[in-house]
C-alpha cells in the first residue's frame, strides 16, 4: 500500500506542477492573485469566475494534501 500511495502521490505532484506551469499569468502579481491591489469582488462567485486550468489546480492541491495526510497515517 505504500508504494501504491508513493506512486499516485508522485503522479499528482507531477501533475500539480505542470498544471501551474500551463496557466496564464494574471495581472497584479502576487497581490492580484488575492484580490488585492484596491480592488474587490462584487460578489460571492469566485469559483464561476475561476478558469478551468485553476479549478484543475485546486483540485491536485487538496489530492495532495490528502495524499501526503495518508501517507503519514500509514507510517
Amino acid at each position: 500500500m505504500k508504494i501504491f500511495f508513493g506512486i499516485v502521490h508522485i503522479l499528482v505532484c507531477l501533475a500539480l506542477i505542470c498544471s501551474v506551469l500551463v496557466q496564464q499569468r494574471k495581472s497584479g502579481g502576487f497581490t492580484g492573485a488575492f484580490g488585492g491591489g484596491g480592488t474587490q469582488m462584487e460578489n460571492s462567485n469566485s469559483w464561476q469566475r475561476m478558469s478551468s486550468m485553476t479549478k484543475l489546480s485546486a483540485g491536485l492541491m487538496f489530492a495532495f494534501v490528502l495524499l501526503a495526510m495518508i501517507q503519514v497515517l500509514i507510517r
